[in-house]
């Protein structure tokens, strides 16, 4: 049995904890620097993101988002998600894989728990549960519906209640995606001397254009980037039948070729099982095509939007978890696969994997 140790838990409850719904990161940025700098991290907070660094910041580059998917008060008792306000769109155009599951998960969130919190301080706002969840016919965006948050005004957000679980074969929780962001924080502890970057409002579509500013500022002429995730999959088995999660492209830009073949070549060496996501959802398109079914999107990730707007200045590739679950309460992921995601992260990153976490 795989055991994650009580000093990585440690940082994952305690950022699990912490609100951090789109739009409304601020707070969850205060607690994240206080967390890396205990570590020894030189952390600088930009517009959108969080930059830690080592004592030699260009050896490797990691980047995780931070937010997770809740609520925001649009007006009076008046609820919708946040990512579609803080993107600024108002209805589901289906062109991502998020938008493809919001329309599958809207009858999921009945009786769930929820808090809101000023986005700056994090200050408690007050708490109730979702009695209902709806797409609007009108606004054609989910609408939700919730008790004892009348008191609050238009701009609030109202995060999801969460609380990690560790059954000794899984970990679950609201984990996309505070589950890698943690792990890139664990790595400073361990010695990571390069640069790990935790973006705003990814859920959004946003967070590229914070991270893409930072490099045409600081970065070098070329800069290579590994952006960590989760990856969502149907149901257990499927998630199982690889341990990490690799791409060669999203439905925004082709990933680099050396750095996915590095990947492959360092999961290789450590023994880890993987599978190419886009490969995998070809796969499953041409079946859905045989059946006269629409396709499914690529995906829409933080790597393939930077790639694709940088004309050069950045390229790199993906790491991800699998997991089920995906934008619930529920997203589990194995304890196999998250020691697995660690041992690559340490190889990458020059920073000895600990015998036991």
């Amino acid at each position: 049995m795989v055991v994650l140790g009580n000093a990585f838990q440690d940082i994952l409850k305690s950022l699990v904890r912490s609100p951090s719904v789109v739009g409304a990161e601020h707070s969850f940025f205060r607690v994240l620097q206080r967390e890396l700098e205990e570590r020894g991290a030189n952390v600088t907070w930009y517009e959108g993101v969080l930059v830690a660094q080592g004592n030699d910041p260009f050896s490797m580059m990691f980047s995780a988002h931070i937010d997770r998917h809740g609520l925001v008060c649009t007006g009076p008792n008046e609820f919708q998600y946040a990512a579609f306000v803080s993107g600024g769109r108002s209805d589901l155009l289906g062109n991502s894989v998020s938008e493809e599951l919001i329309k599958m998960i809207v009858d999921r969130f009945g009786d769930v728990d929820v808090f809101a919190y000023e986005p700056w301080s994090g200050a408690y706002r007050g708490s109730g549960k979702i009695s209902g969840t709806y797409v609007c016919p009108y606004r054609n965006n989910l609408i939700f519906e919730l008790t004892g948050m009348s008191h609050l005004v238009a701009g609030t957000p109202v995060a999801f209640r969460d609380q990690l679980r560790n059954d000794g074969d899984s970990l679950t929780g609201q984990l996309d995606n505070v589950l890698t962001a943690a792990m890139l924080v664990y790595l400073f502890e361990l010695g990571f001397q390069g640069t790990a970057f935790f973006t705003a409002q990814e859920e959004a579509g946003r967070s590229w254009r914070y991270l893409l500013e930072w490099f045409r500022r600081f970065g070098g002429s070329t800069n290579q980037l590994v952006v960590v995730d989760t990856s969502p999959f149907p149901d257990t088995t499927a998630a199982r039948a690889q341990t990490l999660v690799l791409r060669h492209q999203d439905a925004n830009a082709k990933f680099s070729e050396s750095m996915t073949s590095q990947l492959a070549a360092t999961c290789d060496l450590l023994g880890v099982s993987y599978q190419y996501k886009d490969e995998y959802i070809i796969n499953q398109n041409q079946q859905l095509s045989q059946q006269g079914l629409a396709p499914k999107s690529l995906g829409s990730t933080e790597m393939g939007r930077i790639i694709a707007a940088s004309g050069g200045l950045v390229d790199g590739t993906t790491l991800q978890i699998p997991t089920t679950g995906y934008h619930t309460m529920n997203e589990s992921a194995s304890l196999f696969a998250c020691e697995a995601f660690l041992a690559v992260l340490c190889r990458l990153g020059g920073v000895t994997m600990p015998s036991r976490l």
